[in-house]
């Protein structure tokens, strides 16, 4: 109990550090929107919209992430079922099928990798960066043999609406991704799944010998990886209102930085949903205020491989850990 509280302690001091760290970017971007443009353009207008419903999207994925470094692992496979999930769905629906057996279809089939990752890694006795290299690859050429590498339009207007929908005021997006950290939040909380997460992160032998079964959680964890990267691919097609071959393409980056950011460890057992929030937003926020200041995307991509590096050696420096 007195573990639990410190655990729960610390993962409360690290989303204060979050929010500080999240205002004060805010508060930098808004300030330098105005000396540049004469204007907040980061604050006002379409931005925040926009914003939100870009966030959502990767914020799914991040979650599925998180919970899988959260065991222990690593998924690198996740931006590639992003994009199998949206070309399946979208080729789908071109042929005629109706929407529910096309989200069906395309979520079983992202489930399935998601099994054949665990089973990789658990049967298999692959380290989970060398199994989800293979299968991120496998996915990837098997949309270009799917779509011919070609892009995918003609999806009905049902299925596109919903990304543009609004409900009370806000994306459907975003009220979709706040239902998924709900969910999310109680699984990591409330339910043995949860309980078992952490418990595979701290040490797999201590959580066998406490009675857990390994090779079922192990399954579990990479399967709601895999069902995130499908939800997100599924929104994402209907954002695009296409299935494009390339999509979630460095979205494997994007989720890990989200992750370690929101204080998730690469040694497992630590790591909290709310964190993972925060720390998605400090990212989409970081790349969405320097384009908005005009900062050359290369940069902005050397300041998220920056980012994921000091995370992951404050997370060292915390353990007492010698880097190598």
């Amino acid at each position: 109990m007195e573990k639990k509280f410190a655990m729960r302690l610390k993962g409360m001091k690290t989303e204060g550090t979050l929010i500080l760290i999240l205002v004060l970017l805010i508060a930098v971007i808004s300030v330098a929107s105005i000396v540049i443009h004469g204007q907040n353009r980061f604050i006002f207008g379409d931005n925040p919209y926009n914003l939100v419903r870009q966030i959502s999207i990767i914020g799914i994925v991040a979650i599925g992430m998180t919970f899988v470094i959260i065991g222990g692992g690593i998924d690198l496979s996740v931006g590639s079922m992003v994009g199998f999930s949206g070309m399946v769905v979208a080729l789908m629906l071109r042929d005629g099928n109706s929407i529910f057996i096309s989200i069906l279809v395309s979520v079983v089939s992202c489930l399935l990798f998601g099994l054949l990752n665990g089973v990789l890694i658990f049967d298999g006795k692959l380290p989970p960066f060398i199994a989800t290299l293979g299968t991120m690859t496998i996915i990837r050429a098997i949309i270009m043999l799917l779509s011919g590498a070609r892009l995918v339009s003609g999806l009905p207007t049902g299925f596109t609406a919903f990304a543009q929908m609004r409900l009370l005021l806000l994306p459907s997006l975003f009220l979709l991704w706040v239902g998924v950290i709900l969910i999310s939040i109680f699984i990591t909380t409330r339910m043995r799944f949860g309980r078992n997460l952490y418990a595979l992160g701290s040490s797999q032998e201590v959580s066998r010998l406490c009675g857990i079964n390994i090779r079922v959680n192990t399954y579990m964890i990479y399967m709601y990886c895999a069902l995130m990267s499908s939800i997100a691919g599924i929104l994402l097609s209907s954002r695009l209102a296409n299935g494009v071959p390339n999509a979630g393409q460095g979205y494997e980056l994007d989720a890990i930085a989200a992750s370690v950011v929101g204080g998730a460890s690469f040694y497992g057992a630590e790591g909290t949903i709310i964190g993972t929030v925060l720390g998605t937003i400090i990212i989409a926020t970081i790349k969405n205020g320097g384009n908005i200041l005009g900062v050359d995307p290369f940069i902005l991509q050397i300041l998220n491989g920056t980012l994921i590096i000091l995370a992951v050696l404050l997370d060292q420096m915390r353990k007492g850990r010698s880097v190598g």
